[in-house]
């Protein structure tokens, strides 16, 4: 509970609606400048959305089937993406959209993420293994066998170490990335993986799955630590606060939500799509969030929440 009670937070609001896709939309992501906003869509394409309203969107096309994941690099002026069509492509977000084609894996790609220092590129693909890239030569650096099924989601640790995935075999790995080796396996999932996250500060991750729930897993003691019904349909999404207090995910269902881990209880229920919400994603200041929805727009949302964050003063509770 806060100790001041000036600092109630304000519910988010949507800011900006995009649109311009042509099918659904499937993920979301901010530039590190806020500058702009990326998505991809099942109608192949990716698109650059830019804050000011003068200027017009991008439209990129290059891939030959479906845009599951895109991703923005946080230290460099690159885009991301992976299709089904089995490749991954990095663009450089300008008005002429070059790209380079790596020929990624040999089935869909199902999420693409670069390391927090932007220097490698993981992916995950229906051929049951996750690939990591030097972004600087766009070159394959090594591989991670382990799945028994598609691979749907993957993740960097804050400090490149160790990365996350996650998938259709029901399991959640956490591999060490210098022996490639998995060094802990998370089978209790009710359902297959749609996606995976480290917290900000790499102590815990969080999952959401086909089951209608999000669970966060303590990586100190091997355990689950909270386990959330969370949302009537799958959930298509999990992404931390910044400030790893609170977890927004996507559904199905149609909704948003929003959940303080610190009280271990759902903040916010935000409806806004009119059909299913299929990716959302905080800013890298966590002041906004954007999502992706079914019906072929792409939202953007002021958080308002956040402001009282530095008012909170933490309960003590014994874990």
């Amino acid at each position: 509970m806060s100790t001041l009670a000036s600092a109630q937070p304000e519910d988010p609001t949507l800011e900006r609606s995009f649109k311009g896709h042509r099918d659904a939309v499937t993920s979301v992501c901010f530039n590190h400048n806020m500058k702009q906003l990326i998505s991809g869509s099942l109608d192949n394409n990716v698109m650059i959305w830019n804050f000011k309203p003068q200027l017009r969107a991008f439209r990129f096309s290059g891939h030959k089937a479906a845009v599951y994941s895109v991703a923005f690099s946080p230290s460099h002026f690159i885009i991301a993406s992976g299709s089904k069509d089995k490749t991954v492509r990095l663009w450089q977000p300008t008005v002429e959209g070059k790209s380079s084609v790596l020929k990624a894996h040999t089935a869909t790609v199902r999420q693409v993420t670069f390391s927090s220092d932007g220097r490698q590129l993981m992916t995950a693909s229906d051929d049951k293994t996750i690939k990591i890239w030097s972004v600087a030569t766009q070159k394959f650096a090594f591989g991670l066998m382990g799945h028994q099924n598609w691979v749907r989601a993957c993740g960097f640790s804050p400090d490149g170490r160790l990365g996350v995935s996650g998938g259709d075999d029901k399991a959640v790995k956490v591999w060490d990335l210098n022996s490639k080796k998995v060094v802990r396996s998370f089978d209790e999932q009710g359902g297959l993986v749609n996606s995976v996250q480290f917290h900000p500060d790499g102590t815990c991750i969080a999952s959401g799955s086909t089951d209608n729930t999000i669970k966060v897993w303590d990586l100190r003691v091997n355990r689950l630590l909270q386990h959330y019904k969370a949302h009537s349909g799958a959930v298509t999404s999990v992404n931390f606060h910044p400030s790893g207090n609170f977890l927004l995910s996507s559904s199905l269902d149609t909704t948003l939500k929003v959940w303080d881990l610190r009280e271990g209880q759902l903040f916010y229920t935000l409806h806004g799509h009119e059909g299913a919400t299929l990716g959302a994603n905080f800013s890298p200041a966590g002041d906004y969030f954007s999502s992706a929805g079914a019906d072929e727009t792409v939202m953007v949302w002021k958080t308002n929440f956040d402001r009282y964050l530095e008012d909170y003063v933490a309960p003590a509770v014994d874990r």
